[in-house]
């Protein structure tokens, strides 16, 4: 299946249906008095979060979605029907913003999800409607509403704990095969990774996590160098990002660190490019976003360099076992690095173990401490025993 992460839609709710004049003309029933229903509203246009879908692609080709007009109203006391609603299914991630205001209108993080991206027009008054005591018989009724028409941006953005960063064959793809069940395609080229894959980490009973695996950073990637920026938005909600560094290129005359240095240096042009377009585009103000979204747009824009970053060298099975703590110790000086080091080989699968446990510990760390619920055996404080009786109280003698 083709991974498409960007697509234009047009929806229209649809319209609320016309009310009715009518009159009830029976035999024998002179005064039968007015009976036209009301319309009814048009269908609403919703937008369902699906955990089983990982791609937009079925929003390329098919691009207006209607919804249908509510009847119109009858005699005899008749209402029109409802006009049929219309699901749109979307990934888990997905970023819906209006084109012509740019507001938020709404992201579905949570599977399940329902979002109104259209509501339905109100159906218009029939003569019954108009009834009363003073006014017996109303000739009067209201036209339906039209439904809401909205042009549509849609971004998917993967929900993943932790993001993956690095050169082209930096061993990001046989990382994520070695830890988890994901298979990407591996081979010995260059940009063989053409879209993000994401990986479950199991780590034990109940407890995994997920890695997202993007397409590899060349540097002048900012310019459009490689496949340039396109997928950075992947790693905007990860909450760890791990710099895979080839500490063993094939190539004699690249230098790991320069490689290392790119990568950090188009991380800050993405954020600069990403703080351009938002303050091209009026801030916060301009989307939309509310005091009641901050929490949400911080997770959406915050920036990839300010991210926690673990590095992570790898393909150590490349390198004699005598030279490879010169050649970290060397790596690390040289990069002025003072984060986390891992060493690693994706290939062996050695050193993975302590690495997934340790991205597993960190990752419990940021999530808040459930509260437990207090057992209702021990809601009181037992109370302490009674003091024994005075021999000198007249009611004991």
């Amino acid at each position: 299946m083709k991974f498409v992460d960007e697509a234009y839609i047009d929806v229209a709710a649809g319209n609320g249906g016309n009310g009715c004049v009518s009159f009830r003309r029976e035999k024998y029933i002179p005064f039968g008095g007015p009976n036209g229903g009301d319309g009814g509203r048009g269908g609403h246009v919703w937008a369902i979060a699906d955990r089983n879908l990982n791609t937009l692609v079925d929003y390329r080709y098919a691009r207006r979605h209607e919804a249908r007009n509510g009847e119109h109203g009858r005699g005899s006391d008749q209402f029109g029907a409802a006009g049929e609603d219309v699901e749109l299914r979307m990934p888990v991630g997905t970023i819906i913003t209006d084109v012509d205001t740019g507001e938020v209108v709404a992201e579905l993080l949570v599977p399940g999800q329902r979002v109104m991206l259209a509501k339905g027009g109100d159906g218009g008054f029939g003569n019954l409607h108009y009834k009363s005591s003073t006014n017996r018989a109303p000739r009067q009724s209201t036209k339906g509403w039209p439904g809401e028409q909205r042009r549509l941006k849609l971004e998917l953005r993967v929900l993943a704990d932790v993001g993956l960063l690095g050169m082209p064959n930096a061993g990001k793809s046989t990382f994520i095969a070695a830890v988890s069940n994901a298979r990407p395609k591996i081979a010995d080229y260059p940009f063989t990774t053409l879209h993000p894959n994401l990986g479950v980490v199991r780590v034990g009973p109940g407890q995994s996590f997920v890695i997202a695996d993007v397409p590899g950073l060349i540097e002048g990637a900012a310019e459009g160098a490689g496949l340039g920026h396109q997928f950075l938005r992947h790693l905007q909600r990860t909450r760890l990002l791990l710099h895979l560094v080839d500490l063993a290129p094939f190539d004699e005359s690249v230098d790991p660190v320069a490689q290392a240095k790119a990568i950090v240096a188009e991380l800050k042009k993405y954020d600069e490019a990403m703080e351009a377009a938002a303050q091209a585009a009026g801030g916060d103000e301009a989307s939309g976003l509310s005091g009641a979204d901050d929490a949400r747009a911080v997770g959406r824009g915050s920036k990839l360099a300010d991210k926690p970053r673990w590095l992570v060298l790898n393909k150590l099975d490349m390198i004699p076992v005598e030279e490879r703590e010169q050649r970290v110790k060397d790596f690390v000086k040289r990069f002025k690095w003072k984060g986390p080091v891992y060493q690693i080989s994706a290939l062996t699968r050695e050193g993975c173990e302590p690495l997934v446990q340790a991205i597993h510990q960190y990752l419990e760390s940021l999530r808040e401490p459930e509260a437990k619920e207090p057992d209702p055996r021990f809601d009181h404080e037992p109370q302490a025993a009674p003091a024994p009786p005075d021999a000198d109280d007249p009611r004991f003698r």
